[in-house]
C-alpha cells in the first residue's frame, strides 16, 4: 500500500512520497495551484509512482479515496497504460467539479460551473468547478479504467456520468468483520460501556460529530420527537458532541463493536451518504437502523428486514421510523443479511475475482 499519511508500523505500507525531493517538489507546484483553486490537478510525485517498485511487480493497481491533497489524478494516464488499473468510488468526487457529495445539485450531468456547494469538501475559495470536470474529462478520456461502486446508487450516477460512463462500472458492496461485528448480549454490553440500561439506547455514530452532513441537528430533533426521558442518545466519534447527547468519543475495535450491540436503533441521519460501514456493522450486530433514504443507504437498510426509511430531511418521519424499531424483533434478520451480502471475505474474493479477470 502506498499512501499519503503512514499510521501504521505494517512494512507493506508506505508513503507515497518517498523523499525529500518528491516532498518539496509537491508543496512549490501545490503552492501555486492551491491560490488558483485548482484542486489537485499536480503533484509530481504521482508521476513518480510508474517508477516505484511496488508499482512494477504489481499485476493489478488499485486506487482507493485519492482526493486527499496527496495524489493528482493527471497521472492516470500514465499510470493506468502501465498496470490494469482499478478504482473503488468512496463519493461523487471523481465525477464532479470538485464536491463529494452534490446534494440536489445535478451540474455534474452537464460540465459544472455556478457551483451551490463550493464550501463542502473538499472546499473551494472561487468557482473553478467548470474548469476542473474539464480537467478530469481530459484526464479520463486519455485513462484505461475500472471502476467499482459499493452502492447499486453511486454505480448508477458513474453510469450516468459524462466522465465515468465510458469505463466499466462494477458493483462490490463494503464488507465488515463478522467475526468482530456480532450479536452480544445487550444488558452487558450497556453495562461495558456505562450506559442506563433502564431506557432504550438510540446510538449516532459519525466519524466528526461536528459534520453537517452526518445530521447532528437531525439527529437531535429525533430524541426531542421522541421524548429525552423515554430513550437516550448516546454519540460515539470525534469532536463535541451537540447538547442533549452522551458522547463515548472515538471507538474502535471491539468498543465500536459493544456500542453497536448495545443499541436498540442505530440512527443514520445522513443528508447525503453512499453506503457507510456504520450501517454495515450495525446489522451484523444485529441492531436495526433508522435513516434518511439518501444515495446508497437502501442497499443495507431494508424496511421490515433490517430497519426503516424516511423521506431525506424529514426529521418527523425518521423520529416515527426510530419509534417503530425500538420494539422490533429484527436481529436475526439484521444477521442473515449481514452474512449473506456483506462479509469482508465476500467483498475480498470479488476483488479478487475482478483482478483475475483482468490479468487473464
Amino acid at each position: 500500500m502506498l499512501v499519503g499519511e503512514r499510521r501504521t508500523d505494517d512494512p507493506d505500507v508506505r508513503r507515497l512520497k518517498r523523499n525529500v525531493a518528491w516532498r518539496a517538489a509537491d508543496r512549490a507546484v501545490a503552492a501555486v495551484a492551491d491560490r488558483l483553486d485548482l484542486q489537485y490537478v499536480l503533484y509530481p510525485s504521482s508521476f513518480g509512482v510508474a517508477a516505484d517498485p511496488w508499482f512494477r511487480d504489481a499485476d493489478v493497481v488499485q486506487l482507493y479515496n485519492v482526493h486527499g491533497s496527496y495524489f493528482s489524478h493527471s497521472a492516470l494516464p500514465l499510470l493506468s497504460r502501465r498496470r490494469p488499473l482499478v478504482w473503488r468510488l468512496s463519493d461523487m468526487w471523481a465525477f464532479t467539479g470538485h464536491v463529494a457529495y452534490s446534494y440536489e445539485c445535478e451540474r455534474w450531468r452537464t460540465g459544472c460551473g455556478s457551483c451551490p456547494h463550493l464550501a463542502e469538501y473538499p472546499r473551494l475559495n472561487r468557482d473553478t468547478t467548470a474548469l476542473l470536470f474539464r480537467w478530469k474529462r481530459a484526464v479520463y478520456a486519455r485513462s484505461r479504467m475500472t471502476i467499482v461502486a459499493p452502492s447499486r446508487w453511486l454505480q448508477r450516477l458513474a453510469r450516468e456520468s459524462p466522465l465515468l460512463g465510458r469505463f466499466d462500472v462494477r458493483l462490490i458492496p463494503n464488507g465488515v468483520d463478522l467475526d468482530l461485528f456480532r450479536p452480544r448480549l445487550r444488558d452487558e454490553a450497556r453495562r461495558s460501556l456505562g450506559l442506563d440500561r433502564d431506557r432504550p439506547v438510540v446510538l449516532w455514530p459519525s466519524a466528526d460529530l461536528g459534520d453537517r452532513r452526518k445530521g447532528a441537528a437531525e439527529a437531535v430533533g429525533v430524541v426531542e420527537r421522541l421524548g429525552p426521558d423515554r430513550v437516550q442518545l448516546v454519540a460515539i466519534g470525534s469532536g463535541a458532541a451537540p447538547a442533549g447527547m452522551r458522547s463515548l468519543g472515538a471507538l474502535h475495535g471491539e468498543k465500536l463493536a459493544l456500542a453497536f450491540a448495545a443499541a436498540d436503533v442505530v440512527l443514520l441521519p445522513s443528508l447525503a451518504e453512499n453506503l457507510p460501514n456504520t450501517a454495515l456493522e450495525a446489522i451484523a450486530c444485529g441492531t436495526p437502523v433508522a435513516a434518511f433514504a439518501t444515495g446508497g443507504m437502501a442497499d443495507a437498510v431494508r424496511p421490515g428486514e433490517t430497519g426503516a426509511l424516511a423521506p431525506a430531511g424529514d426529521v418527523t418521519a425518521l423520529a416515527a421510523a426510530t419509534e417503530s424499531l425500538l420494539d422490533s424483533d429484527l436481529g436475526e434478520r439484521c444477521r442473515a443479511v449481514a452474512e449473506r451480502e456483506f462479509g469482508a471475505v465476500r467483498e475480498a474474493r470479488a476483488f479478487a475475482d475482478l483482478y483475475a479477470e483482468l490479468t487473464a
